[in-house]
């Protein structure tokens, strides 16, 4: 039977065993008895991850289930992303697209169309 951990108000956190049925019930502070609800646990670590991390791994998670495919549909609405907050012909550095014959991963990095990205085409 696993062991869940609950909080009173009064007295804090406490464990208990619950079967899997009963797991989101409420139980019994054992030093006052008053019903207290479950809680999770999280490591300390899972809130200092990095921003740019954390953004990189929200949008793998998405990737794994709904993977953005390089339309023509979806590189015009990027353009219009692009446009929108740097306006047109703003002529920074950021990727252009649509004219690019690169390919690009989830987290960013470049993906040549071949299996030779050493090679440079005419």
């Amino acid at each position: 039977m696993p062991v869940y951990d609950y909080k009173c108000r009064d007295h804090g956190l406490f464990y208990a065993l619950a079967t899997m049925d009963e797991f989101d019930q409420p139980q019994p502070c054992p030093e006052c008895g008053e019903l207290s609800g479950k809680v999770i646990m999280l490591p300390t670590n899972v809130f200092k991850v990095d921003d740019t991390e954390r953004k990189a791994r929200d949008r793998n998670e998405k990737a794994i289930h709904s993977p953005i495919l390089s339309t023509p549909d979806y590189r015009e609405e990027e353009q219009a992303r692009h446009e929108h907050k740097h306006g047109k012909g703003c002529g920074c550095n950021h990727q252009k697209i649509g004219k690019s014959k690169l390919f690009w991963t989830a987290n960013g990095e470049k993906m040549f169309p071949s299996a030779r990205p050493w090679m440079i085409s005419h």
